[in-house]
């Protein structure tokens, strides 16, 4: 929430000049030339056509330099953030309005979500590019740490810096201004937390209605899904092919491969392949040749157990022996290629073992096909292979190694930079988990009153703090978060065509911290009740 007022410097550069060096291998090239031709009248009237070759020169676009004698920087940095977050801030509350974005592929998108709206904007004004990119940075962090309330960062970024610029331009010093910004949002927070209560499994349909746009059905479906998972389950998205909205509860470890040979099928009807009580064999690299599965599958084939084989790739002469012993009724078999690619098959394959108390067969850890036997075959309580989709359930027997696996996944997740390289980590914890879980910031932390009120109420705390602060200009940054307070409340009822100032008054009327603006029913009520909540996160 803190943020720095500074002006902005950047950093000049030459063009590249042509060396001494390139100058003088010209030259040489060209003196070449001349003794060359000198040699025969025939070879001199050839080459008298020849042009000496040209020094290219390669120059860098300078960058310009901008200061803030005259205050024109930040200027050029404040209209910036406002063209940002004045396109975010239509999107505000329940009767925010929707923002249409040019595709560069495919038909133009509708949305009402910040900040997928702020990594749409690109100015065209270098420096105040860099003040909608201080904004947009804003809304990353925030959908980063809690998921949601991206909008509301970027208004309470607009609101600062506003409120921070008009101070500044009177002269005060920005380093100590920003040190009692710090100090005053650190107190908030703990003030949050205080009024904070710990939400209700009724309650969170309400907060995933309001992260979802107030679509209630979306709600409900987050709220039923948690409902079947826990609270630390995990919760997929995915694009669905029909126009309406599904939920999906799978027990096990799902994924998008699917068996190699049809002719592994058990149920022709279904076109499934199933067997309960099944073993597997983890192999991370190509099985090329049957003889190394002689082994494996002669004491299948003694004891009765089905068996499933997940490899990089099975060649054709391999999977052919497979399959003629399967048609033949000798072995219970199916086999699969490996998910995913490269080093995430690899993570895929271990995560698999895991899960089933297995051992992955890899050359570098010096375990061989040909020497494998029962001891390093997994067990599942049940696996479904269709066309394009692999189901493996579990027998419970590794739930302590499972969630230790899970544990390490998440402090992957933490260190991880990449969005997608987050997104792959949270689709192996649901492998993992077998579930689904998406408003974890309500969980984690709990609940308070939403539609801006919480923020308007912890103004009035302001005061409070500011009386613990160091000097007068830490103060006046303890103000800049007062007024700063107020902006998203103002906004929301601003989108709903009704005056925020005159709404903020009627707020803070009643000492009722239940007691809210409702801009979706344009009334004053009770927001818990109403299920106007936000994720204290």
């Amino acid at each position: 929430m803190a943020s720095t007022f500074a002006g902005v410097t950047a950093v000049g550069s030459l063009a590249n000049k042509v060396t001494d060096r390139n100058i003088s291998a010209s030259s040489n090239k060209l003196s070449s030339f001349t003794s060359i031709s000198s040699s025969s009248l025939g070879r001199r009237q050839n080459l008298a056509f020849r042009r000496a070759p040209q020094t290219s020169q390669i120059k860098a676009a300078a960058k310009e330099l901008y200061f803030n004698k005259d205050g024109s920087a930040i200027k050029k940095l404040q209209i910036g953030v406002n063209k940002l977050a004045d396109l975010v801030g239509v999107t505000l509350g329940p009767k925010g309005r929707n923002v249409v974005l040019e595709s560069k592929y495919g038909a133009p998108k509708i949305v009402n979500d910040g900040v997928t709206v702020a990594k749409e904007v690109d100015l065209v004004d270098p420096v105040e590019n860099i003040g909608a990119k201080l904004v947009r940075q804003a809304a990353a962090k925030t959908n980063d740490l809690a998921g949601d309330g991206t909008t509301t960062s970027v208004v309470l970024a607009q609101g600062l810096i506003t409120e921070g610029v008009k101070v500044v331009a009177a002269g005060a010093n920005p380093v100590l201004i920003t040190r009692g910004i710090e100090k005053t949002t650190k107190a908030l927070v703990a003030e949050l937390k205080a009024m904070s209560k710990e939400v209700e499994d009724s309650e969170l349909a309400d907060v995933a209605a309001v992260s979802a746009g107030n679509n209630y059905e979306v709600g409900n479906m987050i709220a039923e899904a948690m409902s079947k998972v826990g609270r630390k389950g995990v919760v997929t998205l995915e694009e669905g092919k029909s126009a309406e909205n599904s939920l999906y509860v799978v027990e096990g470890m799902q994924f998008d491969r699917g068996y190699i040979s049809p002719y592994f099928v058990t149920d022709s009807e279904k076109m499934v392949a199933e067997y309960e009580n099944c073993k597997l064999l983890l192999v991370d690299k190509k099985i090329t040749s049957a003889r190394d599965l002689i082994s494996v599958l002669e004491d299948a084939i003694k004891n009765g157990y089905p068996i499933l084989i997940i490899a990089e790739d099975i060649e054709q002469e391999a999977l052919a022996t497979l399959v003629v012993n399967k048609l033949r009724g000798s072995l219970k078999i199916a086999a699969l290629k490996a998910p995913g690619f490269g080093e995430r098959k690899s993570q895929y394959l271990d995560d698999i073992a895991i899960l089933t108390g297995g051992t992955v067969i890899r050359d570098e850890v010096g375990l061989t096909l040909d020497k494998a036997d029962s001891s390093v075959l997994g067990h599942a309580a049940k696996v479904v292979l269709g066309k394009d989709y692999t189901t493996i359930v579990s027998d419970g027997s590794s739930q302590a190694a499972v969630e230790k696996r899970v544990a390490q996944i998440k402090n992957l997740i933490e260190v991880a930079e990449q969005d997608y390289e987050k997104e792959k980590l949270n689709e192996r914890i649901a492998k993992l988990a077998g579930g689904v879980a998406v408003i974890q910031a309500a969980v984690e932390e709990g609940i308070v009153v939403g539609g801006g009120c919480t923020l308007l109420r912890l103004a009035s705390k302001v005061d409070a703090i500011k009386e613990t602060l160091a000097n007068d200009e830490e103060k006046v940054g303890a103000d800049i978060v007062k007024r700063a307070l107020s902006y998203p409340l103002k906004l929301i009822a601003k989108n709903a065509g009704v005056n925020g100032s005159v709404v903020s008054e009627k707020v803070l009327a009643t000492d009722d911290a239940r007691f809210g603006y409702n801009a979706a029913t344009d009334t004053f009520e009770d927001l818990m009740s109403a299920g106007i909540i936000d994720p204290t996160k």
